[in-house]
């Protein structure tokens, strides 16, 4: 998603970032890909928790419309859906990692030292 683009977008980058990858589930998806690697949608359904199918969808369908991720269908009966991190989606490592080591020390209060 590109600024020029999209008028809807916010000025401030702060803002404009957490709207892509703001909202309860897409943080959690993308760490679980950082993570886990390449997964199938059961596979990020049961690591998600209670996420609901629909709900899930549909934040994985704009995590890939905004670039961070790929869906990729087997020609198979039945199908078979892997998503995974691009390039794009890898740029925000640190970001995923330094969120779950705050929330360690400061919602779960281990001392990461």
């Amino acid at each position: 998603m590109k600024v020029e683009n999209n008028p809807d977008i916010p000025g401030c980058p702060v803002e404009a970032t957490l709207n892509v990858i703001g909202g309860k589930w897409k943080g959690i998806v993308l760490y679980h890909l950082l993570v886990d690697g390449v997964l199938r949608f059961n596979e990020l359904k049961r690591k998600t928790g209670e996420v609901t199918q629909r709900m899930l969808t549909k934040q994985l369908r704009e995590l890939e419309a905004d670039g961070l991720i790929f869906r990729h269908v087997y020609p198979e009966v039945p199908p078979k859906v892997e998503y995974g991190l691009t390039e794009k989606g890898a740029t925000l490592k640190p970001i995923l990692i330094a969120l779950r080591e705050w929330g360690m020390e400061n919602v779960f209060g281990e001392d990461l030292k």
